[in-house]
């Protein structure tokens, strides 16, 4: 195993033959970096042989495949391709030796579990603020989802998937919890617990569901070596996740997250244990709060230490925050286009971020490179920036261009966690716990009801019995007046009955 990668050939004094190895020290790569350039110019390529390299020094390494490209990493290239004379031609000039095809070992990732296994994160593992930021709460919403966790953290309600957070969420809607929660944790409004309600609706609709569950995502499964001690290539297929911005850089930000709380610090290895590459990096810093960006900035400036290296892959510079690029010591700078003033700042701005060659001029080289070729500066044994070189970048060993789906399913049967994350588990979580717990409160309900309706009827029973009783039962009143009733009816018929019988006697 060597102790650097080699990027290219770089000329370094001014003939316009690249003359002298542009390397990367392994010992420095936790440094981070940054490649950058326009469309077109060579980045994905680049990307991809820094990735290959870190593999061949043993180095695992994560990356997104954004435009399908990058999957062609797993398969050698060919003297077939059409490009195979150029990159010859190419490895001949910068003086790389022995230059052959090989292909890198890859494991293939993808959220909607279509083109690689299935990546899974739990809601409890992805916390309030970035699922906040993903669902694009406000300040006031974003209070509200964490009350949420809270209350779910008090009542030992575990959060796995977007049904047990909706199924939450309902819960906290009823009048009485609400008002329970209200005094215990602070003010819930329903105006703001309908909006994130509504929110989680649009997320579930852009596909979200997906990644939400278990089982969640091992990270020592991305920290992998091969037998004969390569590093794996973890290869995120974000092809369809990409039309999902918010959810694409969320979902990477959560995992450069995972990957600073639960790796322990070891200062400053011989290599790192893992290097991540961050594509379209420039939809990680739009429109994020400043809390997500000091936490961004936080976890970039500390991960380090973890032994965690991150290149950022985007097409300006100045797309990423001054605090994150000012940590980002490794950098390879492809070509930018100038036709507007927005654009000539922005080619200032990444010359000046270079440390200066009395040469030549770096704004203006930025705009002459062509493809496959690019402004390099790296640390030094000291940590050090070296002076800026015009570096032509070396060929790659695997096959330039997409995998077939033939290829990718070779390379997922074969794969060291084929089979592991297919087949998704629902255990026993907030959703089960509250439906339990509202079934028992409405057969509770029923039970009273049908108790206070029964004792309901046989209050009107007894009721109705007692008016009846009531009724046969003569006051004393009423019988005095039956009896005078009978005595005059007596007399009256005694007093007929002697007239007529006395008129019968004579």
């Amino acid at each position: 195993m060597t102790d650097s990668l080699f990027i290219g050939g770089a000329d370094a004094d001014g003939s316009g033959t690249p003359n002298v190895a542009q390397e990367l020290l392994l010992k420095v790569a936790n440094r981070h970096g940054l490649v950058a350039g326009a469309t077109g110019t060579g980045k994905t390529v680049t990307l991809q042989i820094l990735a290959q390299g870190f593999s061949d020094a043993g180095v695992p390494v994560f990356c997104a495949d954004v435009k399908g490209d990058l999957s062609g990493i797993c398969v050698p290239g060919s003297a077939d391709h059409k490009l195979h004379d150029k990159l010859v031609a190419r490895a001949e000039l910068i003086g790389l030796e022995n230059y052959s095809y090989a292909a890198a070992p890859a494991i293939f990732w993808d959220v909607f579990g279509e083109n690689g296994h299935p990546v899974r994160a739990t809601i409890s593992e992805m916390g309030p603020l970035l699922l906040s930021r993903l669902m694009g709460l406000t300040d006031a919403q974003e209070g509200v989802l964490n009350i949420a966790f809270e209350y779910a953290d008090d009542h030992n309600l575990l959060l796995l998937d977007l049904k047990d957070l909706r199924k939450l969420l309902n819960h906290l809607a009823q009048k009485d919890v609400r008002d329970e929660i209200s005094r215990e944790y602070g003010n819930v409004a329903s105006a703001s617990l309908g909006a994130v309600q509504r929110n989680l609706l649009v997320l579930e609709r852009e596909g979200a569901d997906h990644f939400f569950g278990e089982p969640a995502l091992d990270l020592s499964d991305m920290m992998r070596t091969t037998l004969d001690g390569r590093g794996y290539i973890n290869v995120l297929d974000a092809t369809r996740l990409i039309n999902s911005p918010k959810l694409y850089s969320t979902f990477l930000l959560w995992l450069l997250s995972e990957l600073f709380e639960r790796l322990p610090e070891i200062g400053n290895p011989e290599k790192p244990k893992l290097v991540f590459f961050f594509d379209e990096a420039h939809l990680l810093f739009d429109d994020a709060p400043a809390a997500l960006l000091q936490k961004i900035e936080q976890v970039v400036r500390l991960i380090r230490s973890k032994g965690v290296g991150v290149f950022f892959v985007t097409q300006n510079p100045r797309d990423l925050p001054e605090g994150v690029l000012a940590q980002l010591g490794n950098r390879m700078q492809h070509a930018l286009r100038a036709y507007t003033p927005a654009e000539r700042k922005g080619v200032r701005a990444a010359a000046e971020s270079f440390r200066e060659n009395p040469r030549f001029d770096t704004g203006e080289v930025i705009t002459q490179l062509g493809t496959g070729e690019a402004l390099v500066s790296t640390l030094d044994a000291k940590s050090a920036p070296s002076v800026v070189q015009r570096t032509m970048i070396r060929p790659p060993s695997s096959r330039l261009g997409p995998a077939t789906n033939a290829e990718r399913a070779a390379v997922q049967a074969e794969s060291p966690v084929a089979g592991k994350y297919e087949t998704v588990i629902d255990r026993e979580s907030a959703y089960e716990i509250l439906e339990a717990k509202e079934a028992e409160a409405t057969e509770e309900a029923e039970r009273l009801a049908a108790r206070e309706s029964k004792a309901k009827a046989a209050l009107n029973k007894k009721k109705t019995r007692a008016k009846s009783t009531r009724s046969r039962r003569q006051t004393p009143l009423e019988a005095a007046g039956k009896q005078a009733a009978r005595t005059a009816t007596r007399e009256f018929t005694r007093y007929i009955l002697r007239g007529i019988l006395g008129g019968m006697k004579r």
